[in-house]
Parts: C-alpha cells; sequence; structure tokens
C-alpha cells in the first residue's frame, strides 16, 4: 500500500492571517489532523490558531495529543516514541496526516522530535513540512521593534536558569530574543533594570489570542501581571541608533 504523507504545519503565533495559505491548502486534504494540547490545557492553541485563520477542522479527522512537558528526558522520549508509533500505523494505512504546532515547525516545536521519530520507522517517509510565524517574529511586527539592522549579532535562547548566566549572553550580543521565560520572568525583569536596558526592551504574550499583552518597553511591566505562556522578551543591549 502506498504510504501517507506527513504534513507539518506552523500555524503561527495566533493572529488572523498568519496561517501559510499552503498549509491551509494541505490541511484540507488531510485524512488525519493531530492537535497538541499541554496537559491541564482547556483547548489547544494550535487550534485556537486555526480556528482565528477560519479552518475549523473536521472533528471526525481531529485528534488531540495531550502533551505533559515533563523535564525528565526518558518521560519525554517515551511520549514521543509512542506517538511516533501512532502516527506510523496511520501513514502506513496509507493516510495523509498533518501534525500541527504553534509558530514555526521547527523552531522549538514538537514536530522536530515526531518526524525524528517517524523517521527512525519510515526511513522514506513522504513529508513536507510548513514553515511557520515566530512568536518573535509576530511580536517585533507588532511593535515596531527590528529585530536586526546592519551587522548587529542577535541570539535566540531558552531562558537561561540564572541571572548571571542571561548577563553573560545580553552582554556579548547585541540582540537577545529570549523564549521559554515561564516563572523566570521576575528575576529577568530586575536583570533588565539593573543593566539599565529596560526601556529599550519589549515584550510579548499571546499575540493574537485571549489574553494578549504587548509593552515596548519594560520597565514598568509586572511580572504578576506578565507572565504565562506564549511570552517572548526581545532585549536591545544598546538604543537602537537612527542610521
Amino acid at each position: 500500500m502506498k504510504l501517507g504523507t506527513l504534513y507539518g504545519i506552523g500555524v503561527g503565533p495566533g493572529p488572523a492571517g498568519f496561517v501559510p495559505v499552503a498549509a491551509l491548502d494541505a490541511l484540507r486534504h488531510a485524512d488525519l489532523i493531530y492537535a497538541p494540547r499541554a496537559r491541564g490545557a482547556a483547548d489547544s492553541v494550535a487550534l485556537q490558531c486555526l480556528a482565528s485563520a477560519g479552518f475549523i477542522p473536521d472533528p471526525d479527522k481531529l485528534r488531540e495529543i495531550e502533551f505533559n512537558m515533563d523535564p525528565d528526558r526518558s518521560v519525554l522520549s517515551e511520549h514521543y516514541a509512542q506517538l511516533a508509533d501512532t502516527l506510523a500505523l496511520e501513514l502506513r494505512a496509507g493516510r495523509n496526516v498533518a501534525y500541527l504546532t504553534i509558530g514555526d515547525s521547527l523552531t522549538y516545536s514538537t514536530y522536530g522530535y515526531v518526524l525524528a521519530g517517524l523517521r527512525e520507522r519510515i526511513p522514506d517517509l513522504p513529508q513536507r513540512t510548513f514553515p511557520g510565524i515566530t512568536s518573535y517574529a509576530a511580536a517585533a511586527s507588532a511593535l515596531a521593534w527590528p529585530l536586526g539592522e546592519g551587522k548587529e549579532r542577535v541570539l535566540i535562547l531558552p531562558c537561561p536558569e540564572t541571572p548571571q548566566e542571561l548577563r553573560h549572553e545580553i552582554e556579548t550580543h547585541d540582540i537577545v530574543v529570549l523564549m521559554k521565560v515561564g516563572t523566570r520572568l521576575p528575576w529577568v525583569l530586575d536583570l533588565l533594570r539593573d543593566m539599565r536596558i529596560a526601556d529599550h526592551c519589549a515584550f510579548a504574550r499571546r499575540i493574537g489570542l485571549p489574553g494578549e499583552l504587548l509593552a515596548s518597553g519594560v520597565a514598568d511591566l509586572v511580572a504578576d501581571d506578565a507572565m504565562g505562556y506564549l511570552a517572548t522578551l526581545l532585549v536591545r543591549r544598546n538604543p537602537r541608533k537612527d542610521r
């Protein structure tokens, strides 16, 4: 039997119109659509992003996957292995499978792990990956905040565990895109204020979704009000100069 095709689809960060047209076409041809959902969350953010684009999947095609982002790598590996086994069965049966991910398909995405697992099981896997708009690209656009000019060095960084580590990264780069901040936000904001750069940094949370928060300058940002899922900090070491 002919193998089905895997579609990796980055649905963007949330705003209407941010899902690629080609990806929407692939979704219409998919036999099954897998949508990740964080454990404890009532809804899948990926499906919310699709809804904002005006696409509502057929309930008979939809499969929601509950993810528990356990810090134990062995637990995560087992979870991805089981998911890859499930998807491999569908693909070997000739079904086209779409896998949704928020933001971009291959930027800090669960899809990368799933794709690797499927390639181990089906080396000749037919697949097509559609890029999506990242949260930091959407944040920069929403705030009119240039992400890099001239020869500025830009670092995309999951938030370190200590202020000392983050200070070093800021001091050795022109711009730092800080992702996965989570509960570290209070000390991150304190560090930016201590370094006297908070006024030319920016913050975005849940762009285009309920609970959206945008801040150009974070000197007065209150951590308890801003903390949450889908948050991105844009850090500029020096004030932007007119060119």
